[in-house]
């Protein structure tokens, strides 16, 4: 048996503490006052919109719109399912293996070149540039202009009377919106295993209601990597922020598999809730983001 030291038992506890403080109410009331860089002050929220919901789908839908062209050599018994007004706006007789990835570098290099056309800009997962933040996520290429939306929040969908103690155990990766439903951004554990479970629940023979291969190294939504988007500091502010949409009616079923959401519940009533980063400012080729994680509601 092997014991552990002193010195290595304090630095677990450490680590822990600083990756799940911000989860203890008492360390920030006591800390909000010497963090004013860190906080997010929203007047009501129902006026917490940057960027209007109308414009966030626009964007989502030509992106999205895009990988499944990109996507229809390994679709085409799906393209042939959709109604004829859907399917011509689709159709290319020239698609051929030419569109084939054959590796997962290939897929990676696809999806990152239909980001670059559609948005302007690449996103990836990198070590983060604050100490002890672990990985964060970086504009890899290109530029993103201030409203743009620059990232997704994956996850299982939670309502707040609906259980998830047990997967919030060990987890920082649960989103809290402003009216109390929670997002369970994890990719590993009982988390992922519930996200696989409601994702295949969900799906209408080859129709995929969402998408789960963001608990994957390379999802199909190159967006879906909002979790890993790290807290800012007193150095380093936040350049983006979170807003909440509710995914329309009219959202083209054919897309929903590039939505990294789900909802816990079968019977859950209602649009299916949407957490996406916005811009607060221009950033560069190399810059990484950095949201607030806490929002104080006025």
């Amino acid at each position: 048996m092997v014991s552990s030291s002193p010195g290595s038992v304090l630095r677990a506890v450490l680590s822990r503490w600083k990756s799940y403080r911000h989860r203890f109410v008492p360390w920030v009331a006591l800390n909000l006052a010497r963090n004013r860089r860190t906080l997010r002050y929203v007047s009501e929220s129902s006026s917490d919109k940057l960027v209007p919901d109308a414009d966030v789908n626009s964007t989502l839908v030509n992106l999205f719109q895009a990988l499944f062209r990109a996507d229809l050599y390994r679709q085409r018994d799906l393209l042939h399912m959709l109604p004829d007004c859907t399917k011509f706006s689709y159709y290319n007789p020239d698609i051929g293996d030419s569109q084939n990835c054959n590796t997962e570098r290939d897929a990676i290099l696809q999806v990152d070149e239909i980001l670059y056309r559609s948005l302007g800009f690449t996103i990836e997962r990198r070590l983060s540039s604050l100490d002890t933040a672990g990985i964060g996520v970086f504009i890899s290429r290109g530029f993103v202009p201030k409203g743009a939306v620059v990232s997704m929040y994956p996850g299982a969908i939670y309502q707040k009377y609906e259980p998830i103690f047990f997967q919030s155990v060990g987890n920082p990766f649960i989103f809290r919106c402003l009216d109390g439903i929670l997002i369970d951004g994890n990719d590993k554990g009982i988390s992922k295993s519930v996200y696989w479970s409601c994702s295949r629940r969900d799906q209408l023979g080859p129709l995929k209601m969402c998408d789960s291969t963001w608990l994957t190294s390379t999802p199909h939504n190159p967006l879906a990597v909002g979790q890993y988007v790290n807290n800012c500091s007193n150095e380093k502010e936040a350049n983006v922020c979170y807003q909440e949409i509710d995914v329309p009616d009219t959202f083209p079923v054919e897309l929903r598999q590039y939505i990294p959401n789900v909802c816990y519940s079968h019977e859950s009533e209602g649009p299916l809730r949407c957490v996406i980063l916005v811009a607060l400012r221009d950033i560069h080729c190399g810059e990484e983001l950095f949201s607030n994680y806490f929002t104080i509601i006025r």
